[in-house]
């Protein structure tokens, strides 16, 4: 069955990712743009997310970056219901990261407020008809890469996002970074690169962030992408919290 896929690692790893850090997340997404959380995953379920990708009764459509000069590589969306563990990540951790969105829409005078659980954000999505799931599996091969992008796909986007490394740098690739760029007003732009180890999880913006400047709260436009593989393979869990039209 589909929603026992992940479920043996389920319980223990679940009670770490509870000790969240979330006060320092917040203070590095405020100052950095992103935060680094180690050890999220454990080594089975990583290695049983990324043996899924062969699945293709968990996916609801595949995407060969190629194709739509999105990059070279490939991945898939997942479909309703989701894996046990994809759900309970994008569940556990929408609500802390939902204080934070509210946060930063106010500092820049945005709308709307986004609600404490994440099942009353689906159901706004899915009542303005984004209602396919947007979590993600990818995989690269050698010379392999994803431009610099951002993740919308309707009217209604939470601003924050995570990435999970499957794979182990040094083992199963190499290269293949994880890319984040700051568009600051008037500045030049500003690159920050991930060191992602297999199980760590990287939360960033989708689209934009508030940053504290001479003269007030400003908005800087970002992007993320993976740079090209120089060998092996990677596989990477996308999490998005809204859906898609």
């Amino acid at each position: 069955m589909m929603g026992d896929l992940f479920a043996p690692p389920l319980a223990a790893a679940a009670g770490a990712r509870a000790a969240f850090d979330w006060p320092r997340i917040a203070g590095d997404l405020d100052e950095f743009g992103c935060a680094l959380v180690r050890g999220v995953l454990s080594p089975a379920e990583c290695a049983g997310l990324a043996a899924g990708y062969s699945r293709p009764e968990l996916y609801r459509s595949r995407v060969v970056m190629q194709r739509h000069g999105f990059g070279k590589g490939e991945y898939q969306y997942f479909r309703y219901p989701l894996p046990d563990l994809v759900a309970e990540l994008r569940s556990s951790m929408y609500p802390p990261l939902a204080s934070i969105a509210n946060r930063w829409y106010a500092a820049m005078g945005l709308e709307p407020r986004f609600p404490p659980q994440h099942a009353d954000f689906a159901a706004r999505c899915h009542a303005a008809g984004q209602q396919r799931p947007t979590p993600l599996l990818l995989q690269y091969g050698a010379g392999d890469y994803n431009c610099l992008h951002q993740d919308l796909y309707g009217e209604h986007v939470f601003p924050l996002q995570a990435a999970f490394l499957l794979s182990q740098p040094g083992r199963d690739f190499e290269g293949g970074e994880f890319v984040l760029t700051e568009q600051r007003p008037r500045m030049q732009s500003r690159v920050e690169v991930v060191p992602l180890q297999q199980g760590d999880c990287v939360i960033f913006p989708v689209f934009h962030r508030p940053v504290a400047g001479a003269r007030g709260i400003y908005r800087v436009n970002m992007r993320h992408g993976v740079s090209r593989l120089r060998s092996g393979h990677r596989h990477t869990l996308g999490i998005i919290f809204h859906d898609a039209d």
